[in-house]
């Protein structure tokens, strides 16, 4: 995948953290859960009809997000290099992780260190450093 430095857009970012922030915290205080994508994915495999339906909401919510940006603005390009074998490993190796650190990065970056987690600190640290870590090794 190919990232534009140059076209970095400070505005647009500042509005989509304050979204993502927002839309934490009104999870958080209105249904008191986390909003870890993984966990929220996870729990509609367990299926509890309780639970159920603000799950398929954030879900479906978060599919609708781009296809609703994209009526009022032009999304920007991506070019994936990587061949589906890879993206699929890819994809199993990001879901083992969130398994093994208990959360993915949307759990522990956003909603754990907003509550001042340990847990979350090292898991975001350990998650940072290994994105590094690859894009230099890359």
């Amino acid at each position: 995948m190919a990232i534009d430095e140059l076209a970095f857009t400070p505005l647009q970012s500042l509005v989509g953290g304050v979204l993502i922030g927002s839309a934490a915290v009104l999870l958080l205080v209105l249904l008191g859960r986390i909003a870890g994508i993984s966990g929220i994915v996870g729990g509609l495999l367990k299926w509890r009809p309780d639970e159920l339906g603000w799950r398929l909401a954030f879900v479906f919510g978060i599919a609708l997000a781009p296809v609703l940006f994209g009526l009022i603005a032009s999304p920007p390009s991506v070019e994936i290099s990587a061949g589906n074998p890879l993206l699929i490993v890819a994809g199993l190796l990001v879901g083992f992780g969130a398994r093994l650190g208990s959360g993915c990065t949307s759990g522990h970056g956003v909603c754990g260190l907003a509550r001042l987690s340990r847990r979350s600190l090292v898991a975001t640290l350990v998650f940072m450093a290994t994105a590094f870590l690859t894009q230099f090794l890359r």
